[in-house]
């Protein structure tokens, strides 16, 4: 059997994309931190094969068998692990073409997951319309020294032209389990809050009545100075995003740092969650 990926001592890597083995990349490279954790799903959006998953331990449905429940021996329900909030989108924007890996060029890309500092680390080189190039870096990360603590660090950098790039920066808990059996929504809307450069939100599961909440907050720098920009808000039902546009430089690297907490009443009084949530990110 031959490996997928390269594997040494602390390190596993992927030197090429390859979109028939994404799911695979996905469940490999995945991080975690025993409270939640996160398939290697792309921040910015993906049109290709992918599993979007994202989990809270201990956070469960039971969802109703279609095979074998009136069988002696067989359980009527099965404790199904919920895929919830969707906390690491970034997605991007230039002249109303996406960064989607599944619709560029790829020219270049390399992804590591290192064991030994739990980092998951991408780095591609994409090919836009009109031949225009950019780099995108990641880094990404649940923290083990505060278990309801993830943070990103995504850069682009516009190679051989400017211009300007929309972004989107958001929560997102309209999240479907693939392996629903009756293509149930497992998940009750709470709360959405927007603010400049922040958003939070909570959302129960059905029957077991989880409250779950995430909370985010985000800077943006240009070649490490501090940009002041001016989002749009947007609160939907189980979303909420910051959207906003900035003009990219032709060789200057653009970095936009997102910190995210996940709290859940597994381990706060319903009361608490979601501020919990908000104070920690």
């Amino acid at each position: 059997m031959r490996n997928l990926f390269e594997i040494n001592d602390w390190k596993i890597i992927q030197n090429k994309f390859d979109p028939t083995i994404q799911r695979e990349a996905e469940s490999i490279f995945s991080i975690g931190n025993g409270s939640f954790g996160q398939r290697a799903n792309f921040e910015e959006k993906y049109s290709g094969d992918t599993l979007q998953g994202s989990y809270v331990g201990g956070v469960y449905y039971p969802d109703k068998t279609r095979v074998g429940w009136w069988k002696n021996g067989y359980p009527e329900y099965f404790a199904k692990v919920l895929n919830s909030c969707h906390w690491s989108g970034i997605h991007v924007e230039y002249k109303n073409q996406e960064i989607d890996l599944a619709n560029c060029e790829v020219k270049s890309f390399y992804r590591e997951l290192n064991m030994e500092t739990g980092v998951l680390n991408r780095k591609c080189r994409l090919m836009l319309h009109d031949d225009k190039e950019i780099e995108v870096e990641s880094k990404r990360f649940c923290s083990m020294d505060n278990q309801e603590l993830a943070a990103i660090e995504y850069s682009v950098t516009p190679i051989n032209f400017s211009g300007n790039f929309k972004y989107k920066v958001f929560l997102d808990n309209n999240i479907h389990n693939e392996d629903s059996n009756y293509d149930e929504f497992f998940w009750e809307r709470d709360k959405e809050m927007s603010g400049k450069q922040k958003g939070s939100l909570s959302a129960r599961t059905k029957k077991t009545n989880f409250l779950v909440a995430a909370a985010m907050n985000f800077s943006f720098v240009e070649n490490n100075e501090l940009i002041q920009i001016n989002p749009e808000l947007i609160e939907e039902s189980l979303y909420v995003s910051n959207n906003f546009e900035h003009y990219l430089e032709e060789g200057k690297t653009y970095r936009l740092s997102k910190y995210v907490s996940i709290t859940s009443t597994i381990n706060h009084p319903a009361p608490r969650v979601l501020d919990m949530a908000i104070n920690i990110s």
